[in-house]
């Protein structure tokens, strides 16, 4: 199995060889490993809660997984630089959409509009998306 290094390395020495569906199938990992890191960062935020609400790790991964797009929203919405209209306008979905995930009423939205949050996510976060990457590639 693939380390994160090794994708990176992978990538970059045979890119050019690489088949349209290795291609995807790579973009896929690395998106992946991505949400992966996202999830940490917000398991440390939350980290008192769930002290709190004395959650096993099993738990917490529950929560994290169930909560992740509403959570990204939450921090897109916390920049300023989006409302849920513009949230809505930049990822083509109908704001009830955006304010349903947000209100926790939608927990499996389609994938479609997650990639779409995720791109939205990583242009008004982009330092972060840039330390992720740079902890991924240093990865032994």
């Amino acid at each position: 199995m693939f380390t994160t290094k090794s994708w990176c390395d992978f990538i970059r020495n045979n890119a050019r060889n690489l088949t349209r569906e290795e291609y995807l199938l790579c973009q896929a990992e690395f998106f992946f490993i991505i949400c992966e890191e996202i999830k940490e960062i917000f398991r440390e935020q939350y980290r008192d809660y769930f002290s709190l609400m004395k959650f096993t790790i099993e738990m917490e991964n529950n929560m994290l997984d169930v909560e992740f797009l509403r959570f990204i929203i939450l921090d897109i919405l916390s920049t300023e630089e989006y409302n849920l209209n513009g949230i809505a306008t930049y990822t083509n979905t109908h704001e009830d959409v955006v304010h349903e995930v947000v209100s926790g009423l939608n927990v499996n939205p389609s994938a479609n509009f997650l990639r779409k949050i995720i791109a939205l996510h990583r242009s008004v976060r982009r330092e972060l998306y840039e330390v992720i990457m740079k902890k991924i590639i240093s990865e032994q």
